[in-house]
């Protein structure tokens, strides 16, 4: 039987993992995008974990609002994403601060 530490370690995983590539990589701002998805997404797992553990489903229901909301920004994100590849030829961090003003 998989216990919640078990759940609660993998998530744990996750989140370092999304943080890690976070601050070690800011020049791709795709690369940031996927690394507060895997951030969300252990987020979600911890939710689910603590839904199961608690025989309650308001964890495994908020699980969906945050799946959409994280499923919108990425579609948005990439959609600026691409807009702003079309114009610089260019998705590195530094060159998206020349768009204030």
């Amino acid at each position: 039987m998989v216990e919640l530490s078990d759940y609660l370690t993998v998530g744990a995983a996750l989140f370092s993992l999304g943080v890690i590539g976070l601050f070690l990589n800011r020049k791709n701002v795709i690369t940031i995008l996927m690394c507060i998805e895997l951030m969300l997404l252990a987020v979600n797992l911890n939710l689910v974990a603590f839904s199961h553990y608690l025989n309650d489903l308001a964890g495994q229901i908020f699980v969906f609002f945050v799946l959409t909301v994280a499923a919108s920004e990425v579609a948005v994100g990439l959609a600026i994403l691409v807009a702003f590849y079309r114009t610089r030829r260019s998705i590195e961090v530094e060159d998206i601060n020349t768009l204030q003003g």
